[in-house]
């Protein structure tokens, strides 16, 4: 029962900064230095990564008709202008794609400890606070997801490897804050960070699962399905907020929550 407890609060922090510009991958880190499941370290690996299915399924409930791309009234049964977006975020997952395969082992050994997460968490802070200072007065180019050109996906792609470097950085935040960098609109770039995050995660999950196997032993199996239950749950509230929130707000107090919680980590860890 005391890992099951432990799995919803996993699953409910997933679900509150997977979409939220704070960074899903530090938190649950961080999260991991004080409420230690008592599982084997293959499994909470796997664990961590898994639960973001839940995440997905939420992007997917509430976007449904806006990503399905087949019709019976279409020509070829394909909605031509979903199609094309789906194109543009295969082109948006290159570069990810490329570093995983290349160096995937190495940037984890290297940059997944609190240190770096703090750092990361302090300076992309900062650099919200500067992107959306300078972008205040700027009306943006692209205010629909159509509009969005393949050079302007693949320029996405490449803040998404800021995050995938970094933990702490945030994949959300790099990719929504790279957008308006692009002159795409605070929402439609928040969008589009749905719909990447879809084949990206559910590759990472995927790829997890095998490693890991399907050998599940004692509640290992009712664990990852109350992690992945709850962020699912917890996701579906957040998205719908975070859509709400930015139609009248911009990311700066976000910045601000980093800025101070990569100060007390490193305060803590430094102590």
């Amino acid at each position: 029962m005391a890992e099951l407890l432990k799995a919803l609060f996993f699953g409910i922090v997933e679900g509150i900064t997977e979409w939220l510009p704070i960074s899903s991958t530090g938190h649950l880190i961080l999260l991991n230095e004080f409420v230690t499941m008592d599982v084997s370290q293959e499994f909470f690996s796997m664990f961590e990564v898994v639960i973001q299915f839940g995440a997905i399924l939420a992007v997917v409930m509430l976007y449904f008709k806006d990503i399905y791309p087949f019709s019976k009234g279409e020509p070829y049964f394909i909605k031509k202008d979903i199609f094309l977006m789906w194109l543009k975020i295969a082109f948006a997952c290159v570069p990810a794609v490329i570093l995983e395969l290349l160096f995937g082992d190495v940037v984890e050994e290297m940059f997944y400890n609190p240190f770096v997460i703090a750092l990361a968490l302090i300076l992309f802070g900062a650099a919200f606070i500067w992107i959306e200072n300078r972008n205040k007065r700027k009306e943006p180019r692209v205010k629909d997801i159509s509009d969005i050109t393949f050079s302007m996906a693949l320029g996405i792609g490449m803040f998404q490897l800021i995050a995938a470097v970094f933990p702490g950085t945030s994949r959300s935040g790099a990719t929504i804050l790279g957008g308006i960098l692009l002159g795409i609109s605070r929402s439609v770039a928040a969008e589009f960070t749905f719909f990447l995050a879809i084949p990206v995660m559910l590759g990472a999950s995927l790829i997890k699962l095998l490693e890991f196997g399907l050998s599940f032993q004692g509640g290992e199996l009712g664990i990852l399905l109350v992690g992945m239950s709850s962020a699912f749950f917890v996701s579906a509230f957040v998205i719908r907020f975070l859509m709400a929130y930015i139609k009248g707000h911009d990311f700066k107090v976000f910045g601000w929550y980093r800025i101070v919680l990569g100060i007390l980590v490193l305060i803590y860890f430094a102590l």
